[in-house]
Parts: structure tokens; C-alpha cells; sequence
């Protein structure tokens, strides 16, 4: 082989390199964008049945107006995305959630949910 054959070769493994680490790195971003998504989407459902916990009568197995007596259901305590429970105690009029990636651990995501069944979501970590 000449010397310039043995440059194309040398030449054409960094540029395979080189787009190998974007693809990871892209790959990754988006992964992680993907987690967070879910985290919201799994959070949204989350306090929409904690709502419906809330305006239920008791006589019905509801909350009676109050957040007091809400328990995570086991079926959304904890799925692909990341593990969920009530943050302090509830209240009557307010309940927090916590999500974390099963992930990345130091990713949270706290949504609290107010009298009216309206959210705030805030993110740490990510």
C-alpha cells in the first residue's frame, strides 16, 4: 500500500469515530428526554386520579374533599419510567408527588397538585 491509501484509511476511521460519539451522545440526550416526558405524563395521570380520590364521597370510598387518606395505587407507584410516591403529607386542600428516574436517581420531578386538580411540576437534576 502506498502512503496515501494508509492516510485514507487512518482518515476515514476518526471521521467513523467521530460520528460514532455524536450518535452516543445524540442518543443519549434523547433518551433523557424521553424519561422526562414520561415522568410528566406518569405524574399528570398520577394527580388526575388523586383528584378524583379528592371529589369522590367517602361513602364511596373517596376523599370526601380532602387529600388526607390518598394512598399511590400500586399499579402507578412504579413503571419503566420511574418510581412515584407522596411527598409529605397530604392535605385537605394540596398533595405532593415525587418521581424518580429508575435511571438516574438524582433526577426528580415534584408535582403538586392543588384543591382545584391543577399541577405544578418542577424538575431537579436534569
Amino acid at each position: 500500500m502506498g502512503q496515501q491509501q494508509l492516510l485514507l484509511i487512518i482518515l476515514g476511521v476518526i471521521v467513523v469515530g467521530i460520528a460514532v460519539a455524536v450518535g452516543v451522545t445524540q442518543f443519549s440526550a434523547e433518551s433523557d428526554a424521553s424519561n422526562k416526558d414520561g415522568i410528566m405524563n406518569d405524574l399528570q395521570a398520577l394527580s388526575a386520579n388523586a383528584y378524583q380520590f379528592r371529589i369522590r364521597p367517602s361513602s364511596l370510598g373517596g376523599g370526601n374533599n380532602s387529600y388526607v387518606n390518598y394512598q399511590v395505587p400500586s399499579k402507578l407507584a412504579r413503571n419503566e419510567n420511574a418510581n412515584y410516591a407522596i411527598s409529605g403529607s397530604a392535605s385537605i386542600t394540596q398533595i405532593t408527588f415525587t418521581g424518580t428516574s429508575v435511571y438516574d436517581g438524582a433526577k426528580v420531578a415534584t408535582c403538586v397538585v392543588d384543591s382545584l386538580g391543577q399541577t405544578t411540576v418542577t424538575f431537579v437534576g436534569w
